[in-house]
């Protein structure tokens, strides 16, 4: 099975019903986390009861991208209790945020930490990351194995190094947070769907997410496909999409 699950598709907090960032990856049996910020860890036990991942990447340190690795972290902490600790590859602003929301169990114990920007592989996965604009430390990801390919900007502003991850993609997952005009301010921190759609230009399918609270979807997605020519689809919790 290849896969990818959303988890959650709010940016900022969720709307009633959802979640904030998340994804599922499922590569032949090995299972990654792409973020998972507020509630999005309900999400994933839907469908992993027992939390049974091999990994999990996290790409920043706001809450609304990390929070739920601490709910994940009391899981297996006592469900699990002897399996071995989970990779975590993220920027070291991650494990701080962790371990002031709960240093018992220390996050060091539930996880083998690892810097986000120097790993290289990810079981059946190269690895490459880039840092993008973003209020944070924030590192854009590519995942790439035999017949599959994504990427994903956590959450960034407008950055000519999304190119870099979208060339050649399947999958380009993209915070698409305003909608309209772009923000005539600078440093610019976050995108608008119309940027999100420039951004995704070389892969073959884009995957809003991040959306404000309380948006009208469809016009994000409207708005993407002005600038992009390939398929562009709304994350929503629960959606899976073969890889």
């Amino acid at each position: 099975m290849r896969s990818l699950t959303v988890l959650g598709s709010c940016g900022a907090w969720p709307e009633p019903g959802r979640a904030c960032a998340g994804f599922l990856i499922e590569y032949d049996g090995f299972r990654v986390v792409l973020d998972l910020g507020y509630a999005a860890l309900p999400q994933l036990l839907a469908h992993r009861p027992h939390a049974e991942v091999d990994a999990v990447v996290v790409t920043h340190q706001h809450p609304d991208h990390c929070v739920d690795v601490s709910a994940l972290a009391r899981v297996r902490h006592y469900e699990a209790p002897d399996a071995p600790p989970i990779p975590l590859h993220c920027p070291p602003g991650v494990v701080d945020v962790l371990r002031a929301l709960e240093p018992n169990p220390d996050p060091a114990t539930v996880f083998a930490v690892h810097d986000l920007a120097t790993t290289t592989r990810l079981g059946p996965f190269t690895v490459e990351t880039v840092a993008l604009p973003h209020y944070v430390t924030n590192l854009g990801i590519r995942l790439t194995a035999p017949g599959v390919s994504l990427a994903y900007t956590g959450d960034s502003g407008p950055s000519d190094d999304h190119a870099k991850l979208a060339d050649g993609t399947d999958l380009f997952i993209a915070d698409a947070t305003l909608q309209g005009p772009s923000p005539q301010t600078a440093p610019r921190y976050v995108m608008t769907a119309t940027e999100a759609g420039r951004a995704a230009r070389g892969s073959q399918r884009l995957l809003l997410t991040h959306f404000w609270p309380g948006s009208d979807r469809s016009i994000s997605v409207a708005e993407a496909q002005a600038e992009f020519d390939g398929e562009v689809i709304a994350a929503t919790e629960g959606l899976t999409l073969a890889l």
